[in-house]
């Protein structure tokens, strides 16, 4: 995972949409790869972590899962849970395999080209059903969208935090400025890129 990632980081999964019936089951809203996932992990909490969920699962109705929770027994006590984001830690995600990743890691890595000039920091990444594209965010300016594919990202190193990024001829209309640190381009380990995208990669 990126540097300074916590493994004890909260990683949203998904949200109470409100009540469902009159006996406290509530309609739910999952964020995960394969929806019913959610009913697989342990210590789903608030994001505040004040309060922790056990859900069991009774169904599912126009893209939404049904659930009860463990001591919500009528309608006006899940209706209250209207709105309420649901978290795990990091670390409760399922391991990956190669060349797979979790969206939420790509968050902050530093994009930078194979001259080691820097672009800047993935702060999204969007999937509008023609392909994934990383939003990158310049120290300066405006943030920009590149294409997340083997020929604009050929390396991603999630150990060190940094990806490479190549930027075919005008398609910034500024250049980015070398690393600070060094005056010149950092050199890196090849590391094939991850391919999948989504909350969990496909």
């Amino acid at each position: 995972m990126p540097r300074g990632m916590k493994p004890d980081r909260k990683i949203e999964v998904g949200v109470i949409l409100g009540a469902h019936g009159v006996q406290g089951a509530v309609r739910l809203r999952s964020f995960t790869e394969d929806p019913e996932a959610i009913f697989r992990y342990k210590g789903i909490s608030d994001e505040k972590g004040e309060r922790t969920f056990s859900f069991r699962r009774k169904g599912a109705a126009k893209g939404v899962l049904i659930a009860t929770l463990q001591g919500v027994i009528d309608r006006n006590s899940a209706e209250s849970l209207r709105g309420t984001k649901l978290f795990v830690n990091r670390s409760a995600l399922p391991p990956l395999k190669k060349r797979e990743y979790y969206e939420t890691d790509m968050i902050g890595l530093s994009a930078e080209g194979k001259d080691g000039r820097i672009y800047g920091k993935v702060i999204a990444l969007h999937d509008y059903g023609a392909g994934a594209f990383l939003e990158i965010k310049p120290e300066k300016g405006a943030s920009f969208m590149l294409p997340f594919n083997d020929d604009f990202v050929p390396d991603l190193d999630l150990k060190t935090g940094r990806l490479t990024a190549v930027m075919p001829s005008g398609w910034l209309t500024e250049k980015p400025a070398r690393d600070k640190r060094s005056g010149k381009g950092r050199k890196r380990r090849k590391k094939k890129a991850a391919e999948k995208n989504g909350r969990k990669g496909e």
